[in-house]
């Protein structure tokens, strides 16, 4: 059966779909091509008639697939009921290492969330050197901007299916959260969403110098230089080639680029001073999204699925690994903290910590010093050999981790304990989607309750002491060139 809405744009046709209206491949911004490329969003075109919206929308170019169509600026919305008022909005801002963003992704469907009583979006953003290589003539960060159009486009459309614009709560992981990270400090997304939930925060924010060396090195790579005129005609799928060729020589640019040689990305959103006028820490702790609530949290495995693909490393590698992050704590006090770890285990700790542990830890720390309300959780729960890995708590929220996980090979008391904890953490994410109360204690440097989701899940002090002691004096910001 199909639903009929309409939009700022026009009107929309989709269907229900067990109990959910589900809309795909709303237009929400004009397609970023010809004299739009590498340009801030411009509002979607206006259309007549009513618009099928049966289908997904095309996703941004990015790897592993060829580039369908332009018109990669759409949304999906999923809601239980188009013709009612009030409900709780969720906007998924998807993750991807800065490089994916696909809205058919099925580990990623709106249809329980939805079915539990929210208007759950999900919204494409240009990602890779689309949306975010620094381009003389264009603006930085271009796939943040393309998240705030969404959001002006939830909060000027949203009633029409059910929603509540002014009870918006902002969802993303690791990109996804890094992203929210810097809409939380960027004047242009003032005042469109209320609470915010960060799942496996990236520690990574670019300098202009950092983020203009990638840049010149992906354009080289085509026989270009980095200005948007210059690559106005190069093919989508020739500019993720690019990049990914330099994404595969990330490992050889450790001198020059730092810490960043060792994450699967050479994109992160940086820190320009206009766009993001500084970095989510600092400006969090002087009180930019005071008035946002906030639910923060991470894996206690977030390093073991890229840890499994990387081999061994020997005692020499891993001091000079830890001893060359930014900021660096340093070799000997991992060491210290952890005397009967292997290099392999230390490695893995280590890089937890960095990439995605302390910085989502030290958000919420920040974030309360600038006088916020801050929830903290960690999953500790997992259902093979890598653990409570990376992306984990994502899919238990969505309630799709059956799909292609192996949790079904786990046997039957590994599902019936998914099913148990992708409930909890459901009702608890939407409790604070709704009202801004999760419903245990919320976080403080002093108390650091904690919510554990785990076979028996608690309240509990933040459960990585040791990595947070070896952390307490460290500061994240902008990662800069090393030379």
């Amino acid at each position: 059966m199909t639903t009929q809405v309409r939009t700022s744009a026009g009107a929309v046709r989709g269907r229900w779909e067990d109990g959910v209206a589900v809309y795909r491949g709303v237009p929400f911004a004009a397609p970023p091509v010809g004299r739009d490329r590498f340009a801030a969003p411009r509002p979607a075109v206006r259309w007549d008639g009513v618009r099928d919206v049966t289908r997904f929308g095309p996703p941004p170019p990015q790897p592993g697939r060829p580039t369908a169509g332009e018109d990669w600026l759409n949304l999906a919305v999923w809601t239980p009921d188009p013709g009612g008022t009030g409900l709780p909005v969720v906007v998924w801002i998807s993750g991807g290492t800065y490089l994916n963003c696909d809205t058919s992704n099925p580990h990623l469907a709106g249809a329980t969330l939805a079915g539990a009583g929210a208007v759950v979006v999900s919204a494409h953003y240009r990602t890779g050197a689309e949306g975010f290589a620094r381009l003389d003539g264009a603006p930085d960060n271009r796939g943040l901007l393309d998240q705030v159009a969404a959001l002006r486009w939830v909060h000027d459309n949203i009633a029409t299916f059910g929603g509540d614009p002014g009870n918006v709560t902002v969802l993303g992981q690791s990109a996804g959260a890094g992203s929210i990270a810097a809409l939380l400090v960027m004047p242009a997304a003032a005042g469109l969403f209320r609470r915010a939930i960060l799942q496996s925060l990236p520690g990574t924010f670019f300098t202009p110098g950092l983020a203009a060396d990638v840049a010149a090195e992906i354009s080289a790579e085509l026989g270009r230089a980095p200005r948007a005129e210059d690559l106005a005609d190069v093919a989508p799928d020739d500019l993720v080639d690019a990049a990914r060729s330099v994404t595969m020589r990330l490992p050889q640019r450790i001198g020059r680029w730092g810490a960043v040689a060792y994450t699967p990305t050479p994109f992160s959103p940086v820190v320009d001073g206009e766009v993001l006028p500084a970095s989510p820490w600092a400006a969090l702790a002087d009180g930019a999204a005071r008035d946002v609530d906030l639910l923060v949290g991470h894996t206690r495995d977030e390093f073991s699925l890229l840890g499994a693909r990387l081999g061994d490393i020997d005692d020499a590698g891993v001091d000079a690994l830890l001893n060359g992050l930014r900021p660096t704590p340093g070799a000997q006090r991992y060491r210290a903290a952890y005397p009967s770890a292997s290099p392999n285990e230390l490695r893995d700790t280590a890089m937890s910590d960095w990439l995605w542990r302390m910085p989502a830890l030290h958000l919420a720390e920040a974030a309360h010093a600038g006088g916020a309300r801050v929830w903290l959780y960690e999953l500790c729960w997992g259902f093979n050999s890598v653990g409570a890995s990376h992306s984990l708590d994502t899919l238990l929220l969505f309630g799709t981790t059956e799909i292609r996980t192996g949790l079904t090979a786990a046997g039957p008391d590994a599902m019936a304990q998914a099913r148990r904890l992708s409930g909890l953490i459901r009702a608890e994410h939407l409790s604070f989607a709704a009202t801004g109360d999760p419903g245990w204690v919320r976080y403080t440097p002093h108390e650091r309750d904690t919510r554990v989701y785990d076979t028996d899940s608690t309240v509990a002090r933040y459960p990585e002491e040791r990595s947070r002691w070896i952390w307490r004096d460290r500061r994240f910001d902008a990662l800069d060139l090393t030379a």
